[in-house]
């Protein structure tokens, strides 16, 4: 363990082995540091905070403050995070807002400088945040998605799986998984297949979803309930497909389309 003489850590916080805080780095009371955890200077980590293994914090980064929901009465509320994420110069992630509910955010994500979490996030795996993008309050981000530069996503929003969302895009309804979404306002653009072709989808996968693209979101004379029942019966098997549609209808904000 390596802890520089000009850091403050409380006397309550738990920290792993192999840890190594720079200098001028806070560490409040109800915080858990995993093994081999790394923060680099100036960076806060407010509690309840639980953090897994191998993370990395770059200089003001500012983890674990408390909710900035107007409802928020000053319970203890929490952050809990994985392994092997990294986060960024700058960067601001919140606990949730209820006891009951904490902010989550799984594993080897990169949250890039001045990026945000808000509040009641539920973050994935393998996803990025790059500069300046912001997830509000509520937001659930699954797997593998890019927000990129700038971006924008309102509450209570759902970000599917292996999409990758465009700089300074406004995201006010949910992000269809596999697809590229961009502008303001934002519309899906196609399937994002050389994210999914470096991912290991088959050629077989992106046909399919190709398919239910043209029905779902080229082709718009059709609301939604109509284009799915529209779906070919051997597109609609396609556990990808199959995965696209089930997102669609489990949203309660409607689709970006």
């Amino acid at each position: 363990m390596s802890i520089h003489p000009s850091a403050v850590i409380s006397p309550t916080a738990k920290i792993g082995e192999n840890v190594k805080i720079g200098p001028f780095c806070v560490i409040e009371d109800n915080v858990t540091l995993g093994d081999g955890c790394r923060l680099h200077s100036h960076v806060v980590i407010h509690g309840h905070s639980e953090i897994g293994k191998e993370n990395e914090f770059f200089p003001f980064a500012a983890i674990g403050i408390k909710s900035q929901d107007l409802k928020y009465a000053g319970e203890p509320t929490a952050l809990i995070v994985g392994d092997r994420n990294v986060f960024r110069e700058s960067i601001t992630i919140h606990r949730g807002t209820r006891e009951e509910l904490p902010t989550r955010i799984g594993s080897d994500n990169l949250f890039l400088a001045y990026s945000h979490v808000a509040h009641d996030c539920q973050v994935g795996n393998h996803n990025i945040l790059s500069n300046n993008a912001s997830l509000a309050g509520h937001v659930e981000c699954e797997d593998y998605v890019i927000v990129s530069g700038l971006t924008g996503v309102h509450q209570f929003c759902r970000l599917g799986s292996h999409a990758i969302i465009g700089g300074m895009t406004k995201v006010a309804q949910d992000v269809p998984p596999f697809t590229i979404v961009d502008g303001n306002p934002s519309l899906v653009r196609g399937i994002n297949k050389i994210g999914l072709e470096r991912r290991g989808f088959s050629a077989e996968d992106l046909s399919a979803l190709k398919t239910a693209y043209k029905k779902l979101f080229f082709k718009k004379e059709l609301n939604l309930g109509e284009a799915i029942a529209s779906l070919p019966e051997e597109a609609v098997a396609h556990p990808c497909v199959k995965q696209l549609v089930d997102f669609i209808e489990g949203s309660k904000r409607g689709i970006v389309r």
